[in-house]
């Protein structure tokens, strides 16, 4: 793989492994209550795809950007619970560093000011090196992209886009509620900015070719400015997704660990090798795996894809 992958560079930058802390900022989606669509992405589960994060300390059911920012430290001490159990002990507590990872739901979707006032709060916390924001590309206002500028200066700020794919047939059979241009434009008022951008793609949606897959990845390799960073993501189809009901009428093809493995090799040299990987597949909670079921074993997917990887 030419590619380097994120822990690599973070490694390098900051002379240690940087965990995430999966926070949650309060905010829902456009794509779940009406102002771009009902019910959401296909695949989304009902944590928003965020299914790891810290709870809402106040009410785990709602979704409020003020109360996001007042358990803002309730949430942290419980992410870094989950994660320090992983950090060596020989680094101290206090010398611990973390990225703020904001994935559940749309994180730029919201009253401006209240999410403006949680980021500032997260970002000037000293343990915090990086601020990562997931979100759509059709939710950006030029009032957020102003500010995520402003505060790229504080330290980076990475923009996580859920692309998934360049085919509109797909878009829709997913119901992502956006075509493809609208991410075009997003992506380069970003980078026009100064910003770090993160996009998320899906090897496996139903009805895709490999051809299908590789035609969105070369469409990212042939970006300018160059894309940052990329998350390749195998399906998952969750207990209660609207994918889910689909695949239970209808089943459709999934990929076995043998042919994911092909795919996203093939997928990795097609990347320039500027654009760093910060993902080489993905995480489905156990009690809501539906399929593949070869993804529950974690260990043994890591070492096949990094054996077959690095033997490159």
């Amino acid at each position: 793989m030419n590619n380097r992958t994120i822990s690599e560079i973070l490694k390098e930058t900051y002379g240690q492994k940087i965990y995430k802390l999966s926070l949650q900022s309060g905010c829902s989606c456009p794509n779940r209550d009406g102002t771009v669509g009902w019910g959401g992405c296909s695949f989304c589960s009902e944590g928003g795809s965020g299914d790891f994060a810290a709870p809402l300390a106040s009410d785990h059911a709602s979704h409020s950007i003020t109360i996001a920012a007042e358990s803002l430290e309730e949430q942290i001490i419980y992410a870094k619970k989950m994660v320090d159990k992983k950090i060596p002990a020989s680094i101290k507590p206090e010398d611990r560093k973390y990225i703020a990872y904001f994935q559940s739901f749309t994180n730029t979707y919201g009253d401006f000011d209240a999410l403006k006032k949680l980021y500032l709060k997260t970002i000037n916390r000293p343990e915090i090196v990086i601020l990562s924001i997931g979100t759509r590309p059709d939710c950006i206002t030029d009032e957020m992209l102003a500010f995520l500028s402003e505060i790229n200066k504080i330290k980076p700020v990475w923009i996580e886009l859920g692309l998934q794919t360049i085919h509109e047939e797909t878009a829709r059979r997913i119901n992502r509620g956006y075509p493809l241009s609208t991410f075009d434009e997003t992506y380069h008022r970003l980078k026009s900015e100064g910003l770090t951008v993160i996009t998320h793609i899906i090897l496996g949606l139903p009805g895709e070719t490999h051809e299908d897959m590789y035609e969105t990845v070369r469409y990212l390799a042939s970006l300018s400015p160059v894309l940052d960073g990329i998350k390749l993501q195998l399906l998952h189809i969750l207990k209660g997704t609207a994918l889910c009901r689909e695949y239970l009428e209808k089943p459709f093809h999934i990929m076995s660990l043998e042919e994911y493995t092909e795919v996203l090799l093939n997928c990795l040299a097609l990347l320039p090798k500027e654009t760093v990987i910060h993902r080489l597949t993905g995480d489905g909670p156990k009690s809501l795996l539906v399929e593949p079921k070869w993804t529950a074993d974690k260990k043994r997917v890591m070492n096949t894809l990094n054996k077959n990887i690095y033997k490159q």
